[in-house]
């Protein structure tokens, strides 16, 4: 599969599935011994297995009220990153959360290794200027 096409599987099914917390569709796209880093100074999540623990426990507190990623930029390697955003409540309190992914994509179109890069601030609201870059 075409890096575009898998990074744009990608960002499509994550806007999909994170404002629903499908868990399931979310691992599909990743390959069964993938590597996610969820903060850049946080141990990265191993496989499928831990992938799948990290998620569930991330979005036990939260409800999403929308999900948006940008479309993906693709680069050279099998490498896409997208921006996202997302509005959620956690324990009654609103927060947005604004960052981006980096993906790795193998030959079959699995997400081998990604990197998340995020910040969350208090109340819905967009980031300053325009929601994307591009």
């Amino acid at each position: 599969m075409e890096t575009r096409e898998a990074a744009e599987r990608f960002v499509r099914v994550w806007e999909r599935a994170w404002a629903v917390h499908d868990v399931d569709a979310l691992l599909e796209l990743y390959a069964e011994r993938c590597v996610h880093r969820s903060m850049p100074f946080r141990e990265p999540h191993r496989g499928r297995a831990e992938l799948a623990a990290y998620l569930r426990r991330s979005f036990t507190q939260e409800r999403v009220t929308d999900v948006r990623f940008s479309p993906p930029l693709v680069g050279p390697d099998g490498v896409a990153v997208a921006e996202f955003r997302v509005l959620a409540d956690e324990d009654g309190i609103a927060s947005a959360l604004a960052g981006c992914v980096f993906a790795r994509f193998d030959d079959a179109g699995l997400a081998v290794e990604t990197r998340d890069y995020w910040h969350m601030a208090d109340g819905h609201r967009e980031p300053t200027e325009k929601l994307f870059f591009f």
